[in-house]
């Protein structure tokens, strides 16, 4: 049994706790969160509530910590829960900046603590079948990749750190934009050259604003990304190669097409992604495997990211740093 506690149980935090309950290696014990709203979801959990991070960590019991916390505070989380000997899981974005990310996965190495970062999106099963279809060859040589995420978040969400222009940058792009970027380098590796616009409509709250990106990978694919924060969900990524294209819709729908034959639309079953994302934190933390998220890509999602910003600042095309390779 690996013993967690997991700090911040907002919207997310609590439905890692509803989602780890289908996981038996895994218990959370401990709720690390100062808003004492929490106390009636702790007690309805068996949760020990506390409001410090550190009286957690220096609990023998602990083994392990979940971070649902805002990313400004995930550097020095995570670095003093590897130094405690703590194994970590913690939300998306991990860090803003490449650097950041960078020092929280030596930090882990160095303790031989597992860094797991929570790209739930990666274990949707039609990206699966995406990242499987692309590298097995089946579309041919690869050329050009769009895709699009919005959420309607900003229309539900008036205040807090979601739509502050220094925790959430770029428009859409930190909370929404960041899936498919990841996405995109699950399926390309790496980005070469990023160019990026945010266009604002109004401030808000709620804010009125368009994110789209321009990118060259590596290994010279193209691709198109957008996110529009006061829409209605919308997910999309469509892959195009010499031998026909892919698009995933949703978490389980994807649309084949190949030159000469009619569009072939696959409907796979449905899986808890939190779920699944938590079960592969326990077979990392048992040495069963790796985690399905790797280091390279978090920091080539990164520098992307930082390359996007810097672009949309600019009003020009801004190279990822050789770091971003991996």
């Amino acid at each position: 049994m690996i013993n967690c506690a997991i700090a911040g149980l907002g919207r997310w935090g609590r439905a890692l706790v509803e989602a780890i309950s289908d996981e038996p290696r895994l218990r959370i014990a401990r709720a690390i969160e100062p808003d004492t709203s929490a106390r009636g979801f702790c007690a309805e959990h068996g949760l020990d509530l506390t409001d410090s991070f550190e009286t957690a960590l220096a609990d023998p019991a602990i083994d392990a910590v979940l971070l649902a916390t805002p990313h400004s505070l995930h550097k020095a989380q995570v670095i003093a829960a590897a130094n405690a000997g703590k194994q970590v899981f913690c939300e998306k974005p991990l860090a803003l900046r490449q650097a950041d990310a960078a020092a929280m996965f030596a930090a882990c190495r160095t303790a031989g603590v597992v860094l797991a970062v929570g790209h739930n999106r990666r274990f949707w099963p039609s990206m699966r079948a995406l990242r499987g279809l692309v590298a097995a060859g089946e579309l041919g040589s690869i050329l050009h990749v769009e895709g699009h995420n919005s959420n309607e978040n900003s229309q539900s969400i008036t205040a807090g750190w979601r739509l502050s222009p220094e925790e959430s940058p770029g428009g859409g792009l930190t909370g929404a934009g960041l899936h498919v970027l990841d996405g995109f380098v699950s399926l390309l590796g790496p980005a070469r050259q990023v160019y990026g616009r945010l266009t604002s409509r109004e401030a808000g709250p709620p804010p009125l604003d368009t994110a789209m990106l321009a990118i060259d990978f590596v290994n010279g694919v193209s691709g198109t990304l957008a996110t529009v924060r006061a829409t209605p969900f919308y997910w999309r990524v469509h892959v195009f190669g010499t031998k026909g294209s892919a698009e995933v819709l949703d978490e389980v729908t994807m649309v084949l097409r190949k030159s000469g034959e009619t569009p072939a639309t696959t409907t796979y079953p449905a899986v808890d992604t939190l779920a699944a994302e938590l079960s592969a934190f326990a077979d990392a933390v048992e040495g069963k495997q790796p985690f399905p998220v790797p280091e390279a890509d978090v920091l080539a999602t990164l520098a992307a990211f930082e390359a996007a910003l810097a672009s949309m600042q600019s009003g020009q095309p801004v190279n990822c740093q050789v770091s971003c390779h991996g």
